[in-house]
């Protein structure tokens, strides 16, 4: 996979990816990234991208010339045609789900909006999608960029050393994870469940994924009401329920 930032500040990004499991990806070449300043597009001789807006009102915009010259300098380079993400307030909500689907993409490229953003003519002639990551407001779009390519990034087979950890993360099957514990057994005046000592793997699985439908329940109800349980999910929930001295029925 190929992603490319579009960002004034792109050692902002640069800098979050020197370590951990993408810094490994990207020395492997399982991951291509490619860092992009509009600055370099400018026909200002400081290399100004932004301009006032038009009506009036705080804050500066950044230009559709820039962006535009960076876009087509862009998909020159290109191998396959690039999907564009513009990180915005105004966007879909980032989840599991909308990870998934952009892992799909072979060219994703990120644009990191500065000031009131982008002008709006360059959002609807190439962006493909507008992305946001919560209901708050940044200083600028690239620790937004950074969490939508880590989430990404650790879908694309081989960039986990481990390839289930993907299917045993939060938000698979819309779940919660179980709790995760290690050495050593006891610590404190806490025990680490016996179950998870057993070696019984069928026990074991049980007992996680009770635990994951409890936590949802519990700590995320509106991931809860898109579940269809089973049967045996909805024994495991009021086994949890029980267990955790909490009285209800799952819905």
């Amino acid at each position: 996979m190929r992603i490319d930032f579009v960002s004034i500040f792109p050692d902002l990004i640069a800098n979050w990816f020197r370590q951990g499991v993408i810094a490994r990806a990207l020395k492997k070449k399982l991951l291509a990234f490619h860092y992009i300043s509009p600055r370099q597009f400018s026909d200002d001789r400081n290399g100004r991208i932004d301009d006032r807006p038009f009506g009036g009102g705080p804050g500066m915009v950044m230009r559709y010339e820039p962006l535009t010259r960076a876009a087509r300098a862009i998909a020159d380079d290109a191998e396959t045609t690039p999907f564009h993400v513009c990180l915005s307030p105004q966007g879909d909500r980032f989840d599991h789900a909308l990870a998934e689907g952009l892992a799909n993409k072979a060219h994703l490229v990120l644009w990191c909006g500065r000031y009131e953003g982008l002008d709006q003519r360059f959002i609807e002639e190439t962006i493909n999608a507008e992305v946001s990551v919560g209901d708050f407001v940044l200083s600028g779009g690239e620790l937004a960029a950074a969490i939508v390519a880590d989430a990404v990034c650790r879908l694309i087979p081989g960039v986990l050393g481990d390839p289930a950890s993907t299917c045993a993360d939060s938000f698979q099957d819309k779940l919660l994870d179980h709790p995760h514990y290690t050495r050593p057994e006891n610590t404190g005046r806490i025990s680490a469940p016996e179950i998870l000592l057993s070696g019984d793997h069928a026990r074991i699985a049980r007992w996680r994924l009770k635990q994951a439908l409890g936590k949802t329940f519990l700590h995320r109800p509106d991931l809860f009401k898109q579940l269809e349980l089973s049967d045996a999910q909805k024994i495991l929930l009021n086994e949890f329920l029980a267990e955790d001295t909490i009285s209800g029925e799952p819905s």
